[in-house]
Parts: C-alpha cells; sequence; structure tokens
C-alpha cells in the first residue's frame, strides 16, 4: 500500500543505516521556487503569476476534487476555499439537490456510516483478495484451462496475493528495528517531556535545549539519533512522529498475520452496504473531516493544490480562483475500489475539473469499477493525478493501481497523468526522491515531493511531509491553475502542456536510482517525459496552444453492465 503518513528511509540491518550526502536546509515551499533564481528544483510559480499578470490574465473559477483521507474544514488557510455545493441547504438533513446523498455541502464521505462513526483502519487489498478467495482455490488442483469466466482472472490474483503474504526474513527484521527504535523513541521523550516542560518539539527546538540532568542529556542524544536513523523529518513534532511510527508498526504486523487471520471487515460493521453491489451506491455520510488523525494526510494535500494566496497566513497553494471539493475515500490501509470509482463519479457529475488521487495499492480487484469512472472523467473532460507511489519500483515491471490502462476499451485513458516525487540534490543528495516509483513507460512526469511544507490539521497547524502523495497535489495546482487561466483547454490538452514544458535537469547531474544503494542513473529514464513540472514554462505554452474540440458528453458509462446515470436518486 502507499503510506498516507510517513515514509520511513530504513534499511533492514539495526542500527545500521546509509550515510546521505552532504544536505541542505531547504527553505519552506522550496517546491515553489526557481533553479535560475534560487538553486533549488522548484516548479518556478512565481515567475509564473508574473507572466500571467503581465499578459493581464484573469482565472476563472476551477473546482478540483481531493480523494483523500479527509481535510481541516476549520484551518484558517483552507476553510475559504473550500467547495460548498450551491444546490445543498446545510444541516437541513435533507437531499436538497436530489442527488441521493444529504447535506453533501463540501463534498462527501464514503468511509461513513449513517450513524456518524467512521472506519479508520482497513486491511491491504491483498490481505482481503487472499481470504476472499482462499475457500476456493486453497488446496485444490487448479487446471486453468478448465477455468470459465472470470474465474481464471480471479485465480491469478489469488496466486499473487499468496505468494505476496509470505514476508521474507528481512521485511520482519526491518519491523523489529522500526519497534525497537519506536519504543526507545517513546522512553526518550518521556524524559524529554518532564525536562523541557512541554508536550511538543521538533529536533530543532530540542536541538537549542540544554539538559541539566545526565538522564536528559542520555535522552536528547538518543532520540535525535533515532530520528536519523528512522529517517524521519527533523521539523516533524514529537508528538506526530510517535503517533505516525505507532501507525506503521500496527499495519506492518496487521500485514505480517494475515496470511493467517482474517481481516477484520470494519466496513460491513459500519458502512453496512452491499460491497458487491456497485449500484448500492448512497451510503456514507457529510463528514468530509473524519477523525483528526486521519485528516493529516488530506488537509496536506489540500494545502499544496490551494492553501489561500496571498493571506498572509501559512503557506500559499500553487492555484488561486480554486474550490476544493473533498471526497473521503482513504483509510489508514488501502482504499476501496467501489469508494473509488463512486467518488470519481460524484466528482465529475458536481463540476469539478481536476481530480487528485495521492493513493495507491498492488491490488485491484474491482478495477472494472474504476476504469469504468475514469472513462466517464475522460468523457467529460476532467483531468485525474495520480500518485505514482512510494515503493521504489519501476512501474513498467510492477503494477500500481489505479492506473490509466481501461481494460474493457482496450486503450490507456487519456485524461490521467502519473507523477514520481523529485528533491534536489541540495537537499537529498538526489534530483529523485529514494522512495519514489518510477518507470520510463508508466510515470509521465515528476513534482517535488521531499520536505513538503504545507497545512495540518487541529489549529491552523503546518508542517512537513514527503512522498508522491504531496507531487501529485502539487501538478493538480498546476492543472487548475492552467484551467483557470485558460478555460478553453481541454483535460487532453492540459496534461500534454504540462509534460512537454517539464524540465529536464541538466544531464551531467546524475539521479540515485529510486531503492538502490547509490546507483547513478540518468534522470530521463526513470518517467515517460523525463521532466519536473515546471509552472512557468506550461503557463507560457498554454498561452500559445489553441484550444481543441472537447470530450466533454452526457453519455453514461457502463460499469460491469450496470449502467451509472447522472444523479439518479435512490429508491425510496
Amino acid at each position: 500500500m502507499m503510506r498516507r503518513g510517513i515514509v520511513l528511509a530504513i534499511v533492514a540491518l539495526p542500527f545500521i543505516y546509509q550515510q546521505g550526502h552532504a544536505q541542505t536546509e531547504a527553505p519552506r515551499g522550496w517546491h515553489l521556487l526557481d533553479y535560475a533564481q534560487d538553486s533549488f528544483y522548484g516548479i518556478s510559480l512565481n515567475k509564473a503569476y508574473t507572466f500571467l499578470r503581465e499578459k493581464r490574465k484573469s482565472a476563472k473559477p476551477v473546482i478540483v476534487a481531493v480523494l483523500d483521507s479527509g481535510v481541516d474544514t476549520t484551518h484558517e488557510d483552507l476553510k475559504n476555499i473550500l467547495w460548498r455545493n450551491p444546490k445543498e441547504i446545510p444541516g437541513n438533513g435533507k437531499d436538497d439537490d436530489g442527488n441521493g446523498y444529504v447535506d453533501d455541502v463540501y463534498g462527501w464521505n464514503f468511509l461513513g456510516g449513517k450513524d456518524g462513526r467512521d472506519v479508520c483502519r482497513t486491511s491491504d487489498e491483498r490481505s482481503r483478495v487472499y481470504h476472499r478467495l482462499k475457500g476456493k482455490f486453497t488446496g485444490k488442483s487448479v487446471d486453468t484451462a478448465s477455468l470459465v469466466g472470470n474465474e481464471r482472472e480471479q485465480y491469478v490474483i489469488w496466486r499473487k496475493a499468496a505468494n505476496e503474504l509470505s514476508f521474507s526474513s528481512d521485511e520482519q527484521v526491518e519491523l523489529m528495528f522500526v519497534e525497537v527504535t519506536a519504543k526507545a523513541i517513546k522512553r526518550h521523550d518521556k524524559v524529554l517531556r518532564k525536562e523541557m516542560g512541554c508536550e511538543e518539539y521538533t529536533c530543532e527546538k530540542l536541538e537549542r535545549f540544554e539538559p541539566q540532568t545526565k538522564a536528559a542529556r542520555e535522552a536528547k542524544f538518543g532520540y535525535l539519533t533515532c530520528i536519523k536513523m528512522i529517517g524521519i523529518d527533523p521539523d516533524e513534532k514529537n508528538t506526530n512522529t510517535i503517533a505516525d511510527l505507532d501507525e506503521y508498526v500496527e499495519g506492518k504486523k496487521m500485514a505480517f498475520e494475515s496470511k493467517d487471520t482474517p481481516p477484520v471487515d470494519y466496513r460491513a460493521e459500519i458502512i453496512k452496504d452491499n460491497y458487491e453491489d456497485i449500484t448500492d451506491r448512497f451510503y456514507g455520510n457529510n463528514d468530509v473531516m473524519g477523525p483528526l488523525n486521519s485528516a493529516k494526510h488530506g488537509t496536506h494535500v489540500s494545502g499544496l493544490i490551494a492553501a489561500q494566496r496571498n493571506n498572509g497566513m501559512g503557506i500559499d497553494g500553487v492555484a488561486d480562483n480554486v474550490k476544493l471539493m473533498m471526497m473521503r475515500v482513504v483509510p489508514d490501509g488501502d482504499e476501496y475500489d467501489k469508494d473509488v470509482a463512486l467518488a470519481i463519479h460524484y466528482a465529475v457529475d458536481n463540476g469539478a475539473k481536476v481530480i487528485n488521487m495521492s493513493f495507491g495499492k498492488s491490488f485491484s480487484p474491482e478495477k472494472r469499477w474504476v476504469d469504468s469512472a475514469v472513462k466517464y472523467a475522460e468523457l467529460h473532460d476532467v483531468l485525474i493525478v495520480h500518485a505514482s507511489g512510494n515503493e521504489s519500483n519501476d512501474l513498467d515491471e510492477k503494477e500500481n493501481f489505479p492506473n490509466p490502462w481501461l481494460k474493457q476499451w482496450n486503450t490507456n485513458a487519456s485524461n490521467f497523468i502519473t507523477v514520481g516525487a523529485s528533491s534536489d540534490p541540495r537537499i537529498s543528495g538526489s534530483i529523485a526522491a529514494d522512495f519514489s516509483n518510477y518507470g520510463k513507460q508508466n510515470v509521465d512526469v515528476f513534482a517535488p515531493g521531499v520536505r513538503i511544507y504545507s497545512t495540518f490539521p487541529g489549529g491552523n497547524q503546518y508542517g512537513n511531509l514527503k512522498g508522491t502523495s504531496m507531487s501529485a497535489p502539487i501538478v493538480s495546482g498546476l492543472a487548475a491553475m492552467i484551467r483557470g487561466y485558460y478555460p478553453e483547454l481541454t483535460a487532453v490538452q492540459v496534461k500534454k502542456i504540462i509534460e512537454e514544458s517539464s524540465i529536464k535537469p541538466d544531464p551531467t547531474i546524475q539521479a540515485i536510482k529510486p531503492g538502490s544503494k547509490n546507483e547513478e542513473v540518468s534522470f530521463a529514464i526513470l518517467s515517460r517525459t523525463g521532466g519536473i513540472i515546471n509552472a512557468y514554462k506550461a503557463v507560457q505554452t498554454a498561452d500559445t496552444t489553441r484550444a481543441a474540440t472537447s470530450l466533454a458528453g452526457k453519455e453514461p458509462v457502463k460499469i460491469s453492465n450496470v449502467t451509472i446515470q447522472k444523479n439518479t436518486k435512490p429508491k425510496s
């Protein structure tokens, strides 16, 4: 699965860690900077806005749908740019617009129950696939040639899940390392909070702290050493670090136990839909924030796209004149294909022109549902931006879902862009993020994804995260910017503009191949374009691009022989 929270930079053996290249303290918002002016491989955003002002361009409003874990709707930098359903009267308990979703003011929570509870933790998809088909195939001699209908496909995916649920000794040692380090961090943290007289601190604050006791000196040294060993961002607060490590350890333990123990079906308990029926779609609730600890990822992603610009608070998002529509579909664990498919339909039906999807997984048993939704978006001129994932995999060799391949139509979706994570040699020693998935054929472009500063939930907070989850919304922000200032351009044209205007780094600067031990490769081989997005070049290109005929239409799209129509009320 793609981690929602931290991306750990660890190796297999305890207490041994890679010595990184010399690092430079990156300025907050480095991802927006211009390489020629600032020496960081950012996206040249200020130059882009200067160009638009000189052209006397003004932006039309653009709705961007964020399919994610939830968003803090009260955040100072986000509350004014959230989409509000113009046809829905807040809080009256009625479905005013007749779309089947009651009080869907900011979007919809597909992980919510009618009773207000939420699905927070789920298993990974491979565990769900394995146990769902276990009784059908375990212990049986299967002749694949004799399988009929979709049974062969089921058997292939079940065998793949069974094989991947056999964890290596290295993976188990890795978990032991993280668990031991997490316990040490908690032990040191307990001493430090007492000695420092505060509940929250960062490594920077801890560095300035002058311990007065031997215990505090040992705790300070131990805490900072552990943070470096585990690869946690030094700007991360101690409370967030501990919560993220607990989540990581618990998730890994669940995965290791999942071959022998069927995953708990929280969805059936809380949501109570018939998951096998795509037409049973009017479930969930209108709480798009969800539990506060779950909203960290979605809040961070939302800020990168469109945190209110020039308001003197926190950060500036990439795009202005944007309204963010929140679809809560990402739990702690793998998302469900049904939720993703229905969220895409909701976003398209309610006017989104860009959809950001910062999630992914290695199994997609109901891919046909998601593919149909992607096709629906394609027919309605909606651009989908998807994070490539954080497993250091070559996506030309290993599948990641969702993806643009539409099996039912035997083609790639023209409105789908897959984004890898770039860095900067001054930050991490490489132009490519060491965790990013890549692929000369199946990753389109890269965007900054290391030490990315944005909005956090719970009291107007801000902080750094890393991941392709951060790279995708930077691209979504650029796409929204182009669609706002050049609304005549289609989704396909915007995708092409973003790709063709990407900047190819100096070829003499070698990238470290993600997942390798300092294997140098050309950055050009890591994606189809070989480039990093550049807002300045993109708006210049957009300014000279003629409008093409839009694909937008009203055609219904069939999902497994069931036609999903727009705005169909549930039967009473």
